[in-house]
């Protein structure tokens, strides 16, 4: 799969891109017919609180799926936005099987 890594406001070191590239690489596991992806990095200072946050956009045949998770750290909202986004992939190849 292509997937396309953007960090907003900050500048991502190798170590991180790759662990979220093998993470969402592990998707396609799941559902093989994925065109490309996008994946955004950026930090929020809500309220004090420093959060990252993680989205996914995955682009499938006829559809675009998204999911985005924010975290203390960029690893633990990576974790969760690919959970996210893997039972989204289960739900979806269901529905194209059941048609």
């Amino acid at each position: 799969m292509k997937l396309q890594m953007y960090s907003i406001n900050f500048e991502a070191d190798e170590q991180l891109n790759n662990f979220v590239q093998q993470k969402v690489n592990k998707l396609e596991t799941f559902y093989d017919r994925v065109v490309n992806g996008e994946v955004f990095l950026k930090n929020n200072n809500k309220d004090g609180i420093d959060n990252k946050t993680v989205e996914i956009r995955l682009f499938v045949p006829g559809t675009t799926l998204f999911s985005q998770e924010d975290a203390p750290s960029f690893e633990a909202a990576a974790d969760a936005a690919v959970d996210a986004m893997r039972r989204q992939l289960k739900r979806f190849k269901q529905k194209q099987t059941a048609h």
